[in-house]
C-alpha cells in the first residue's frame, strides 16, 4: 500500500480507501461485508470511508463492527452527513439541529469516540453556509471529528466554505467527489480550486460502477450477481451505461491497454485516478474479498504518458466533462 497527505494536511490515509456505499447492509450479507474489511485491512488499507444513510443506517452499524477491537489510532474512519436518515423534516439536510444530532449517532453506530473525517454530503441551499460551517467547527472543537470534507460540491461553494473554514479555524482539507475515465467533471473547476485551497480529492465509483472493469459486454445479458441487476445495489445508476452499447465497445478496448502495463481493467481505471496529484485516494467497493484483493494492487503503479494517450482516444466520445454535472438537490420549501 501506498500513503498520501489528504490535501495539504498533516493527515496522511491510504490512497486506496475501503468504501461501503451500497454494500454493508444491503447487497452482502454481514459475513461477506467483514470478510470485505479484513481483506482491506490485510491489504493495509487504513482509510475507511461510509455514511450515515447508506443502508439505512446499517452500513455505519457493520463498519463499526467490522473495525471493532482494531487499533483506532492506526485507522482513518470518514463518515458524511446530509441525506435522510428519519422521517422528520429536520431528520436531513444540514441544519446544525440534524449535524450536531447526526454525529453523534453515527459515533454510536461506528464505537468510536470520533471520526478522523466529517462531510457534508451535499451541498444544503435551505440552510445558509454559516450555520453549518459553525455546527461542523464545534464537532471539531468538541473532538467529534479531526477534520471537516465536502462531496459532491461545487468549485464556488468549496471556496465559500473554505473561507468560513478559515475564520472559524477549523480544518476544511477535502472533496469527495466521483471521477473516472469517464466522469471527469472535477477537471476544469473543482480540482484547480482545491489546488489552490489546499484540498485533496477522495474520489469514489473510480470504475464507474463496474462498467470499466469490462464485465458488460455489448449485446450481452447482464452477468448474474452483477450490480446492473439488483435494484438495491444501484443498479438505477448504472442504466445509461449499460444501454450505451457503444460505450461498452469502447470500454472493451481497453482490455489490451490494461495488458500492456500488466493490469486488471479494474486496476488500470483505478490506478488512472491516482494518477491525477489531486487525488489522494481512490475509494473502492466489494462484494467479495477477492475483488479487494484486485484492486489494490493499483496502488503505486505509474502510467505511462502513451497509455493515458490510449485511454483518451479509446474514450474519447464517451468522455463527461461539463463542471455543471455537479449538483446538489435543490432548495427545500
Amino acid at each position: 500500500m501506498e500513503f498520501r497527505h489528504l490535501g495539504r494536511s498533516g493527515l496522511v490515509i491510504s490512497e486506496i480507501a475501503y468504501g461501503n456505499w451500497i454494500t454493508h447492509g444491503s447487497q452482502v450479507e454481514e459475513d461477506a461485508a467483514l470478510a470485505c474489511v479484513r481483506a482491506a485491512l490485510d491489504a493495509g488499507i487504513t482509510t475507511f470511508d461510509t455514511a450515515d444513510v447508506y443502508a439505512g443506517t446499517r452500513a455505519e452499524a457493520v463498519m463499526g463492527r467490522a473495525l471493532s477491537g482494531e487499533r483506532r489510532e492506526g485507522l482513518e474512519i470518514f463518515t458524511k452527513v446530509y441525506w435522510p436518515t428519519g422521517p422528520g423534516r429536520n431528520d436531513r439536510g444540514l441544519s446544525r439541529k440534524h449535524v450536531m444530532e447526526s454525529i453523534n449517532a453515527s459515533l454510536k453506530r461506528l464505537q468510536t469516540d470520533y471520526v478522523d473525517l466529517y462531510q457534508a454530503h451535499r451541498y444544503d441551499y435551505s440552510t445558509p453556509l454559516e450555520e453549518t460551517m459553525t455546527a461542523f467547527a464545534d464537532i471539531v472543537r468538541a473532538g467529534k471529528a479531526l477534520y471537516i470534507g465536502v462531496s459532491e460540491w461545487k468549485a464556488s461553494e468549496i471556496r465559500a466554505a473554505k473561507a468560513l473554514a478559515d475564520e472559524l479555524r477549523v480544518p476544511l482539507i477535502s472533496s469527495q467527489p466521483q471521477y473516472s475515465m469517464l466522469w471527469r467533471v472535477i477537471e476544469a473547476e473543482v480540482v484547480p480550486t482545491s489546488e489552490e485551497l489546499g484540498l485533496g480529492q477522495i474520489v469514489w465509483s473510480p470504475i464507474a460502477q463496474g462498467i470499466l472493469t469490462g464485465k458488460y459486454l455489448p449485446g450481452a445479458p447482464l452477468p448474474a450477481g452483477s450490480r446492473a441487476t439488483d435494484e438495491a445495489s444501484g443498479a438505477a445508476m448504472i442504466g445509461g451505461f449499460v444501454a450505451n452499447h457503444d460505450l461498452l465497445t469502447a470500454v472493451q478496448q481497453l482490455k489490451p491497454v490494461a495488458e500492456s502495463v500488466d493490469l486488471t481493467m479494474a486496476q488500470l481505471a483505478v490506478a488512472w485516478v491516482l494518477q491525477n496529484p489531486n487525488v489522494s485516494a481512490a475509494i473502492i467497493g466489494a462484494s467479495r474479498p477477492e475483488q479487494v484483493t484486485e484492486n489494490v494492487k493499483a496502488a503505486g503503479v505509474k502510467l505511462p504518458a502513451e497509455v493515458l494517450k490510449q485511454i483518451d482516444e479509446i474514450l474519447a466520445a464517451h468522455i463527461e466533462r461539463d463542471p455543471a454535472k455537479t449538483v446538489s438537490p435543490a432548495r427545500r420549501s
